[in-house]
């Protein structure tokens, strides 16, 4: 397969694809572009009769900080967007659920916000021993609709999962294995070696049967959550647009644009 855009490349390592979010120096903050093709390129690999499996992760020392803050600014005025996002967190949350191959996360950093929902919408996590996950929707004054209500009581208790998603606190590596929320923490140099290996065995297993286990356990999935994620995907439209939200976002923004980095709080 090859590359569509540079802010997500896709590279093969014989029958697994590695999924690349590729913002490094925004430490791969979620902008317009890297949403949309988050948003495609499921269905993509989905139809790439050559792939059997999936490696998600991301380029330099982040997995994903979140929201890109310039990205996240312009929904504050843009109605179209604010709507566009939407439905691209739809498509996501649904087409992760449903992608019929497995797919390995490699959280080599922080994973914050969307790109916590994105590690935690694979079927499978490893995270390097000093990578956390975070959804700080709620302190940034968002509802959390892109995934946080979906997928976290699916995988941990409900009483944690409102600690963490209330609060936005980070979670380390170690804590995540604890919770449920990651399968294993190794050591970060170890992380893509261990993921690349994790691929190719669930490659290797039978297709129609892995795929076949994957798709009913799928079907559990969107029958539990189908109606939490469309409460919370409207919710969140709605706080887009909130006074708390803007006034964070905006203290925030001018934080970060004071020293070359990107979000780490969405």
């Amino acid at each position: 397969m090859s590359d569509v855009s540079p802010v997500l490349t896709v590279a093969a390592d014989g029958d697994v694809r590695i999924v690349t979010l590729n913002r490094p120096e925004r430490l791969n903050g979620v902008s317009e572009e890297l949403h949309r093709r988050l948003s495609e390129v499921w269905r993509e690999l989905a139809e790439d009769p050559k792939a059997r499996a999936v490696v998600l992760t991301g380029a330099g020392r982040a997995f994903s900080a979140g929201g890109d803050f310039d990205h996240l600014l312009r929904h504050h005025h843009d109605p179209e967007l604010r709507e566009r996002s939407i439905r691209r967190d739809r498509t996501i949350q649904t087409e992760m659920i449903r992608f019929p191959l497995p797919v390995v996360a490699a959280v080599n950093g922080p994973a914050v916000g969307l790109g916590c929902s994105l590690a935690l919408a694979c079927d499978l996590v490893l995270m390097a021993e000093d990578a956390y996950l975070a959804d700080p929707h709620v302190p940034v004054g968002l509802v959390a609709g892109d995934g946080g209500v979906t997928l976290w009581p699916l995988l941990t208790s409900l009483l944690r999962v409102k600690e963490y998603l209330f609060t936005g606190d980070r979670i380390p590596a170690a804590t995540a294995v604890e919770l449920g929320l990651a399968n294993r923490a190794v050591p970060a140099g170890h992380l893509m070696d261990d993921a690349l290996a994790l691929a190719h065995r669930l490659a290797a297993q039978p297709a129609e049967a892995l795929r076949a286990t994957k798709a009913a356990l799928a079907a559990v999935v969107e029958q539990v959550s189908r109606g939490g994620m469309e409460a919370a995907l409207l919710a969140e439209r709605s706080t887009m647009t909130s006074p708390d939200h803007i006034r964070v976002i905006n203290e925030l923004a001018s934080r970060a644009h004071r020293r070359p980095a990107a979000s780490e709080e969405n």
